[in-house]
C-alpha cells in the first residue's frame, strides 16, 4: 500500500473513532440537555491541552463488535488543569453504554499507573451501565475481563484521585467514585452497584431509582459522594476545583494562591457571631468565613454527618484542612456519619501534605441505642487511630466546648503541634449539668442545684490548662487568624520540608 492511501487510511479510523455513537446518539443528547464524552473533556481540561492515546482501540469480543465501539466507549489520555499535567478518562456512553470491556480496560490502566509512576492527579468522569454482556459471561469472560489488573482498586494515596457520577453511572463508575479522594453527582443522577433492571429482578420488585442510588441518598445517608452539583459543566468546574487544593503527588505540598485584598478584615466579627452564653447555638461556618481567605472555603459532605465541618481553604495563600464542630446540628455532638467525614478528610490531608486546623465545640458524641446499632464505638476509635497517625502541622483550637474523649479525638493535648483556646473555652470529662446531677445527685430545680453547678463550673475554665501548659495559649477569638498563620509558618519547618509521613495512605476510601 501507497504511503498516501496508508496515512489516509490512519485518518479515515481516526474520523471513525470521533465520531463515538454516531450523530443520531449524539444529538439526543443535546436534546436531553446532556454534554457528549468530547464536550465533558473539554469543559474539563485548558483548552488545547489534551493528549490521547487509545484513539483507535475497539473491543476484542468480535469482528462484528469491533465496528461499534469506537476507543472502545473511552476517551483516554493526559491534558492540563490549570497548566499542571493531569490523566483523564471520559466515559462515552453513545458507545454500547460506556460499558466496561476488555480493551477500555487496558486503556484505563495505562492512565492510572502512568499517572501514579509519573506524579499527575488521576480524573475519572463516569457514565456508565456496567460490564460489557455477553463479552465478560462465562469462564473465558470471566478469564479476560476480571482479575487481571492487581491496582485496578488498590488506592496508595501517591497522587490526588477525582471522579464523577453522571446520569448513570453503574459498575466501574461507582467504584471509582468511592475510590477517589473526591467525588461529586449530578443532580438527577443515580449511582449504584447495578441498574434498577437487575436490581429488579434479582429481589423480584420494582426498584425506585432515588432509593436505589440517588443524590439524595448519597448526600445524607451513605456519604460517598463528596459534592452535588446542577449539570455537566458545574461538575467539570467543581473537579478543577477541588484540584487547585492539591499537589500533583504526594511529594510535593500544595500549591500556593494569591491572598484576595479584603482576606482578614474585620476579625472582630467574630466576637458578634459567637454568643456569650454557653447554651447558645450559632453558625460555626460563618466565623470560619472570617478568618480564612475570602471565598476560600471548599466544603465537603455538608449534608452528612452536618454536625462536623470539614472543608480546604486557604489561609494566607496556603492551603489548609479544616476540621470544625458545628453546634448549629446536635450542639455539636459527633454522630458515627461526622466520626466517619472527619476521618476520610484527615486520611486525605494527611496523605497530601495539608496542615490540619481544628476548631473544637462540642459536648461529646451522639450516644444511645440508635448510635450504638451503627458502631459508634468502632468509629470513635478509628477517629482516636487517625489522629494519632496525623503526621501534617496540625493547630488545635477550643472555641468553647470541650468535653471527654470527644475533645482527645478533635485533637486536644498533646493530639497536635499546637493547642491554643480562646477566653470562654470550657474544658472537661462531662458537661456540667450532667456532672452535677451525677456528683451531688441533683436535677435542674432541686434545691441546692444551681450552687452545685455553679461550683462545677468554675473548675472548666481554660485558665488552669494555661497555667500547666496543656494549653499553649489563650487568645482573643479576633488574633486566631494571624496566630494560626504564624504557628504554621514555623511547623511547616520540619525537616521533610513539611512533608508529612503519610502513614494512612492505604487507609480505605469508603468503609
Amino acid at each position: 500500500m501507497a504511503h498516501e492511501d496508508m496515512l489516509a487510511k490512519l485518518d479515515h479510523m481516526r474520523e471513525q473513532a470521533k465520531a463515538m455513537g454516531g450523530p443520531d446518539k449524539l444529538a439526543r443528547r443535546h436534546e436531553q440537555g446532556k454534554l457528549n464524552a468530547q464536550e465533558r473533556l473539554d469543559a474539563l481540561v485548558d483548552k488545547d491541552s489534551f493528549f490521547e492515546t487509545g484513539l483507535l482501540g475497539r473491543s476484542s469480543f468480535s469482528a462484528k463488535e469491533a465496528d461499534k465501539t469506537p476507543r472502545d466507549g473511552k476517551i483516554t489520555g493526559f491534558g492540563r488543569i490549570d497548566g499542571r499535567d493531569v490523566g483523564v478518562v471520559i466515559n462515552d456512553f453513545t458507545t454500547k453504554g460506556a460499558s466496561t470491556g476488555a480493551i477500555n480496560s487496558k486503556k484505563m490502566g495505562y492512565i492510572r499507573k502512568t499517572c501514579t509512576e509519573r506524579g499527575m492527579p488521576f480524573v475519572h468522569i463516569g457514565e456508565s451501565t456496567g460490564a460489557r454482556l455477553p463479552d465478560a459471561m462465562g469462564a473465558k469472560g470471566m478469564g479476560t475481563m476480571l482479575g487481571n489488573d492487581t491496582t485496578q482498586f488498590r488506592r496508595l494515596r501517591d497522587t490526588p484521585w477525582a471522579a464523577a457520577a453522571l446520569d448513570t453511572s453503574f459498575g466501574s463508575s461507582a467504584w471509582l467514585c468511592c475510590c477517589a479522594d473526591f467525588s461529586v453527582m449530578k443532580k438527577g443522577s443515580i449511582m449504584s452497584v447495578s441498574s434498577p433492571r437487575l436490581v429488579s429482578m434479582a429481589i423480584g420488585e420494582k426498584v425506585d431509582l432515588e432509593e436505589l442510588g440517588g443524590w439524595r441518598l448519597h448526600a445524607e445517608q451513605t456519604g460517598l459522594i463528596d459534592q452535588f452539583v446542577d449539570s455537566d459543566e458545574d461538575a467539570m468546574a467543581v473537579i478543577r476545583q477541588f484540584l487547585s487544593y492539591m499537589p500533583s503527588h504526594n511529594k510535593e505540598l500544595p500549591p500556593v494562591a494569591a491572598v484576595p485584598e479584603d482576606s482578614g478584615a474585620d476579625q472582630e466579627r467574630i466576637l458578634d457571631i459567637m454568643p456569650e452564653k454557653r447554651t447558645q447555638v450559632y453558625n460555626m461556618k460563618k466565623i470560619l468565613d472570617v478568618i480564612f481567605d475570602t471565598e476560600s472555603i471548599f466544603e465537603i459532605k455538608p449534608r452528612f454527618g452536618k454536625s462536623a465541618v470539614v472543608a480546604l481553604a486557604r489561609l494566607n495563600g496556603s492551603v489548609v484542612g479544616i476540621v470544625a464542630n458545628n453546634p448549629q446540628t446536635g450542639g455539636g455532638a459527633l454522630s458515627a456519619e461526622a466520626c466517619r467525614k472527619i476521618i476520610d478528610f484527615t486520611v486525605m490531608c494527611d496523605s497530601f501534605n495539608i496542615p490540619l486546623v481544628r476548631f473544637m465545640d462540642r459536648p461529646g458524641f451522639v450516644v444511645g441505642t440508635d448510635a450504638e446499632r451503627r458502631g459508634a464505638p468502632g468509629h470513635i476509635m478509628n477517629f482516636m487511630n487517625a489522629t494519632c497517625l496525623t503526621t501534617v502541622p496540625q493547630v488545635t483550637v477550643i472555641c468553647r466546648k470541650a468535653y471527654g474523649r470527644a475533645y482527645v479525638a478533635m485533637g486536644g493535648g498533646a493530639h497536635n503541634d499546637s493547642m491554643i483556646a480562646w477566653p470562654n473555652a470550657e474544658i472537661s470529662f462531662m458537661d456540667p449539668v450532667f456532672a452535677t446531677s451525677i456528683v451531688h445527685n441533683l436535677t435542674a430545680g432541686d434545691d441546692g442545684f444551681e450552687d452545685a453547678l455553679a461550683e462545677i463550673q468554675k473548675d472548666l475554665e481554660v485558665w488552669d490548662m494555661a497555667q500547666i501548659f496543656s494549653a499553649h495559649d489563650v487568645i482573643k477569638p479576633q488574633e486566631t487568624r494571624d496566630y494560626i498563620i504564624r504557628l504554621l509558618e514555623i511547623h511547616q519547618r520540619r525537616l521533610s520540608g513539611g512533608l508529612g509521613q503519610h502513614l494512612m495512605r492505604s487507609w480505605p476510601t469508603s468503609y
